[in-house]
């Protein structure tokens, strides 16, 4: 689930290979401020799959001229990001 105020938005839930697309449409309709801040504090699984829908988002906020920056990454997260070699691309660092 992601909620958004003002470009601050929050991530919760499981974000796998079940929910991406779900996730990723509902991240292209809410991600419409100039700058965008996602807080994943709130997600309680991942997979390889929400590697690429960071991605994902960062790719459509670029080609709209925008910014995405993701905080709180859970350890989860940066691991699977360390694992690929792209922990800088998704501010896992």
């Amino acid at each position: 689930m992601i909620e958004c105020k003002d470009g601050r938005c929050t991530l919760k839930g499981a974000v796998n290979l079940e929910t991406a697309l779900a996730l990723r449409e509902d991240g292209l309709r809410l991600f419409t401020a100039q700058e965008v801040t996602l807080d994943l504090s709130g997600v309680t699984e991942v997979d390889s799959a929400a590697v690429s829908l960071l991605f994902e988002w960062r790719r459509a906020a670029l080609a709209g001229g925008r910014s995405i920056h993701y905080v709180n990454l859970p350890g989860n997260l940066k691991s699977l990001a360390r694992l690929y070699g792209v922990t800088e691309l998704v501010g896992a660092e």
